[in-house]
């Protein structure tokens, strides 16, 4: 793991570097260097992603099947009304939770871009360098927005279970479970990409441009979505014994 956290900081290093040395306008050997120590790096971040979600779909799987097991539900029938209204709900949550991700991301964003446009505005002389940037507010407002744009994604992972579970029942969890475990753990095939064209092509520009707007997506809305679907299971588990003989309860009003 230490090497592995290693070869990711030295991508990312690299990948800095030579943006700097393009933009310093150093050699292109330099830039070629650069781009194969960060293609390696990606290589193995791709890995680690891999791995990351496949473990999770795993531990989903094995904890839906304790949660089953606890509740004594013996089959899981998608026909039935109460399991498909789960299986609905629980397939939209990946795709809401990542909306609510992106959208914390892009709020984040533009207040940096706000912030700069301030002190460019304000700060004399800080185009041509003499004055300082003021860098602490950029960080205040990096890690402010970390904190509190969370809240409303956790909130939803964490009331979800609570709530179907204590009105609509366990059969109308285990369908959440299963719901969101599968839209969750998606993978996409890239052997087409690959005959799309070589580095300067118009779909590899097409592909810089996707990748720019998907890095939120793919570093921070994917990553979490292990987290959602093993945090949903953890926590249908934990209340098993709850939802068992008191969930459910609008249907036991309207029976």
């Amino acid at each position: 793991m230490v090497k592995l956290g290693k070869e990711l900081a030295i991508s990312s290093r690299s990948d800095n570097t030579g943006g700097i040395a393009e933009m310093a306008g150093m050699s292109h050997r330099i830039r070629e260097r650069t781009n194969a120590l960060d293609a390696a790096g990606n290589t193995t971040a791709a890995i680690r992603k891999g791995f990351a979600i496949g473990s999770a779909a795993l531990v989903s799987l094995a904890l839906f099947g304790a949660f089953v097991s606890r509740t004594s539900i013996s089959t899981v029938d998608v026909l039935t009304p109460k399991v498909f209204i789960g299986l609905l709900v629980g397939a939209i949550l990946p795709y809401w939770f990542s909306a609510m991700t992106m959208k914390s991301v892009d709020s984040a964003a533009l207040k940096i871009v706000e912030e700069v446009r301030r002190q460019f505005n304000t700060i004399p002389c800080l185009m041509e360098r003499p004055a300082k940037p003021d860098y602490a507010t950029c960080v205040k407002i990096s890690t402010d927005a970390s904190i509190k744009e969370m809240i409303p994604p956790g909130a939803l992972v964490m009331l979800t279970p609570l709530i179907l579970g204590t009105f609509f029942g366990v059969e109308t969890l285990s369908g959440v479970l299963v719901g969101s475990l599968v839209s969750g753990v998606q993978a996409g095939a890239s052997e087409h990409a690959r005959t799309l064209g070589l580095k300067g092509s118009e779909p590899h520009k097409a592909a810089i441009i996707g990748d720019t707007i998907g890095d939120p997506l793919k570093d921070t809305s994917g990553l979490s979505l292990t987290i959602l679907i093993k945090l949903m299971a953890v926590e249908s588990l934990v209340f098993a014994p709850f939802f068992a003989p008191h969930g459910g309860l609008l249907f036991k009003i309207f029976q």
